[in-house]
């Protein structure tokens, strides 16, 4: 299955996938509320406000796989928008890992990262950009999300 009809449900509940976003620039990121790299949240936020109107958008998907996420998606939702002011679209909680992995994870940590190690999710807010292309690339969870190879990765890949 193409990454891009693998189906993904929203916070809200409501099923999608990421073809509903094909023609952007994706930042996919497993997020978590509790873990010490939340204020990962407010440079995600920033990066969807600068670049969202230019055919760019942040993904997260709350994951409790490291035993750091809300216990409901409510409670995820009301934490990201009135901690953070989070505005770019949220999905329901997932296993990144595992034998209950999401599909969309299974395809994704297919990546390799920059020092050529693919598979599992390590820890929260590892982030892959997706570019309208198609093509994948793997940043770990120490990476800002404005750090310059992400950005410029996002800036390069705009529709033009």
């Amino acid at each position: 299955m193409a990454i891009n009809d693998i189906p993904i449900t929203t916070i809200d509940g409501q099923t999608t996938s990421l073809g509903a976003y094909q023609d952007k620039v994706l930042l996919i990121v497993n997020v978590a509320s509790r873990c010490g790299l939340a204020p990962q949240y407010e440079k995600l936020e920033a990066l969807q406000k600068k670049y969202g109107e230019k055919g760019f958008t942040v993904l997260g998907f709350p994951s409790n796989q490291f035993l750091q996420e809300l216990s409901s998606e409510d409670a995820i939702k009301e934490y990201c928008s009135t901690t953070w002011g989070v505005t770019f679209p949220m999905f329901e909680k997932i296993k990144v890992n595992g034998r209950s992995q999401h599909p969309l994870y299974a395809e994704l940590v297919k990546t390799a990262d920059a020092d050529g190690h693919a598979g599992k999710v390590k820890w929260n807010f590892e982030k892959f950009v997706v570019t309208p292309s198609g093509d994948v690339h793997r940043f770990r969870s120490a990476t800002e999300p404005d750090d310059p190879a992400i950005v410029g990765l996002i800036e390069e890949s705009l529709p033009q």
